[in-house]
């Protein structure tokens, strides 16, 4: 049990930076899914209550409305809306290592003048001025770094955060940046095939509708057949169509979720974390991942974790214990 719910998971699983494990009631609320279809008992509306309730327990944790919120299957997808969108020549800065999903689909818009460059974290508020759009993950996947969130936003420069390594884990009101994306499948341990695309309203006109199709329209039921093209208006116009076990899955995390109190989550997240900084003579920090040397000792022990580039990094949620933390420490020593 952890927070409340029961976890079917082995002691040492510290790898959820690449894959959440879900509570059983995702497992059960995916499970009576499939065994409906399987028997011909659901109707393709069924669905789009759980879309719904997946859609506002997202916007909750990331601190926006619904209406802003728009529906997808995976980040990249959903950045590809804004990489369309912005101007021929827009300068795009990022950070070295950023994750690919968040930063390719602006690399593929060579053809239209708009570049991407690459700067240290350290460097990435002070340069953040000489570009039009800076595109981070508020936690780095390769190695936990928190991104100095209040420097840009201070900057005025226009921003998309990927969320996707911190929303479940770091309480946080991203409601000031243009755009912010998210996958269910990490610290939300929902199924991989939901993710949320936050569009502020003044950044939808640099957002375009690329995947336009029937779930994007004003009543989805109503926009199946014929022109003209007749989008929602709000950010419903750019929903992709929706996965449905995925957004089932997520339905019954996020529902959760947002009953919890993030900032314990939080708490118990990094503490974990900082007591295996203490252990290994690191510096404190503010992060759920730490990466460390390539420890092969970790597998040895049992412990799951990831291999990025050319480190170990592990991660810790919350169903994961000082215990584990402690069999992480001795294999290392």
């Amino acid at each position: 049990m952890a927070f409340g719910e029961r976890f079917d998971i082995p002691d040492g699983y510290l790898n959820t930076a690449s894959i959440g494990v879900p509570p059983a009631r995702v497992a059960d609320a995916m499970a009576k899914a499939v065994s409906d279809w399987r028997q011909g008992l659901t109707k393709a509306p069924d669905y789009d209550e759980p879309t719904g309730v997946a859609r506002r327990g997202w916007a909750r944790l990331v601190g926006v409305d619904p209406a802003n919120v728009a529906i997808g299957a995976s980040v990249s997808q959903l950045v590809a809306l804004v990489a369309a969108g912005i101007p021929d020549g827009t300068r795009v800065l990022t950070v070295v290592n950023e994750f690919t999903s968040a930063t390719f689909p602006f690399a593929a818009q060579a053809h239209r003048g708009v570049t991407v460059t690459e700067v240290s974290h350290e460097e990435l508020v002070a340069r953040a001025p000489e570009f039009d759009l800076v595109v981070v993950g508020v936690v780095q996947s390769v190695d936990g770094t928190v991104a100095d969130l209040d420097g840009l936003r201070a900057s005025g420069v226009r921003v998309l955060l990927d969320a996707t390594q911190s929303v479940g884990w770091l309480p946080a009101d991203l409601s000031w940046a243009d755009w912010v994306v998210c996958s269910s499948y990490k610290w939300l341990l929902g199924p991989r095939g939901a993710a949320w695309l936050a569009i502020r309203p003044d950044a939808a006109e640099l957002t375009r509708p690329i995947a336009a199709n029937w779930y994007s329209g004003e009543t989805p039921w109503d926009t199946v057949y014929g022109l003209p093209l007749r989008l929602a208006g709000d950010a419903r116009a750019f929903d992709l169509s929706p996965v449905w076990f995925a957004q089932v899955g997520a339905a019954a995390a996020l529902d959760w979720f947002v009953g919890l109190d993030i900032a314990a989550v939080h708490d118990h997240c990094v503490g974990l974390a900082n007591r295996l900084r203490a252990g290994l003579d690191l510096p404190m920090g503010d992060s759920a991942i730490v990466s460390l040397d390539n420890a092969e000792a970790l597998a040895d022990a049992g412990i799951r974790g990831a291999l990025r580039a050319g480190r170990t990094r592990v991660s810790f949620h919350l169903y994961n214990t000082e215990d584990e933390v402690d069999r992480v420490l001795k294999a290392l020593r």
